[in-house]
């Protein structure tokens, strides 16, 4: 019986070498198949945020446009913008529990910073007609946090590239915030 055993001893060994090695791979390849699937949907809680976020800026914008020398952004009548600012605000909440949820530390922290800027715009346009009168540092803190959001994103997501920054291109070429 033990010369038995001896005899069946490699083929034993093989199986259960066999065995780990798939059970290794199998967990490996399980491992990168979550991986992938949890980064497209933080990528799409990204995507879904930054279009909510930007909607209200670009709202708030247009309210803002007559304030605004040489602003590029429709005009946008105050009754219209603060009725599509309520829908939009809709929107910017369910996006903003996917980015809570999904997000990581540094890339919530940078959303939350973009997102109150871009509140502090819409606030602007929701005292119409007296806006404040930083409100080219209230544009220039939008662009400069969105900046700081797309980085923390793209960070989170690996994404390798060139740059973001929207507002340092910006300010490199002159042009006054007030305009952008």
């Amino acid at each position: 019986m033990t010369e038995n055993l001896v005899a069946q001893l490699p083929a034993l060994i093989g199986t259960a070498g066999t065995m780990i090695v798939t059970t290794v791979t199998e967990r490996g390849r399980w491992r990168r198949n979550q991986t992938v699937r949890w980064d497209e949907r933080r990528l799409d809680a990204y995507a879904d945020f930054t279009r909510a976020v930007k909607e209200i800026h670009l709202l708030a914008m247009g309210m803002l446009s007559a304030h605004r020398p040489g602003a590029r952004t429709p005009a946008l009548r105050p009754e219209e913008g603060l009725a599509r600012l309520a829908e939009a605000a809709e929107r910017h909440s369910l996006a903003w529990e996917s980015v809570l949820l999904l997000g990581d530390e540094a890339t919530v922290r940078a959303a939350s910073t973009w997102r109150d800027a871009v509140r502090e715009l819409e606030l602007a346009a929701r005292a119409l007609p007296d806006p404040p009168d930083e409100l080219a540092a209230l544009v220039s803190r939008a662009d400069h946090t969105r900046d700081g959001f797309y980085r923390a994103a793209r960070t989170s997501l690996d994404v390798r590239g060139g740059t973001v920054d929207q507002f340092r291109r910006a300010v490199g070429r002159q042009i006054p915030a007030a305009r952008r």
